[in-house]
């Protein structure tokens, strides 16, 4: 049995990450929600806006995000939300930005950072009710880098 070398890997976590750009997950805004905020990143120029409703036992029944940006922000947002169904508030603000980093599969550079963290921080504002405090915030880089990670 032949197992996949790292750099067969890291092309599939690629290939995952355009799937998920190009046909994202979860994309939409959902009637009547519960939880909703939206942000951008001021960088880039990427926008999300996430909607969230919750069940009876205050969880997440459904979630659905919209906006434009580049391909890391959209296939985060699009992996993430489809990991949220389930989740409480309280979880939903516990998630470390490790567990979208785990979700993407490849290594971002400080300059990507803000727009993979994107989404992160917009699911977490929405549990608040206001923006997130968020301690990284990645560096100022230039957005034609976004395709440069990507190979």
């Amino acid at each position: 049995m032949r197992f996949a070398s790292l750099e067969e890997m890291d092309e599939l976590y690629r290939d995952q990450i355009l799937e998920h750009y190009k046909r994202p997950h979860n994309f939409g805004r959902l009637e009547h929600p519960n939880l909703e905020f939206e942000d951008t990143n001021p960088f880039c120029g990427d926008e999300q806006h996430v909607t969230i409703l919750l069940d009876e036992d205050d969880r997440v029944a459904e979630i659905a995000f919209e906006g434009k940006g580049c391909a890391i922000s959209t296939a985060a947002t699009s992996l993430l939300t489809d990991e949220l169904t389930g989740k409480t508030r309280e979880e939903l603000l516990r998630l470390p930005k490790e567990f979208v980093l785990d979700l993407l599969g490849i290594e971002i550079s400080a300059t990507r950072m803000k727009c993979a963290m994107l989404g992160l921080k917009v699911v977490k504002s929405a549990s608040l009710g206001e923006p997130a405090e968020w301690e990284d915030e990645g560096e100022v880089g230039d957005p034609a880098e976004a395709t440069a990670d990507l190979g």
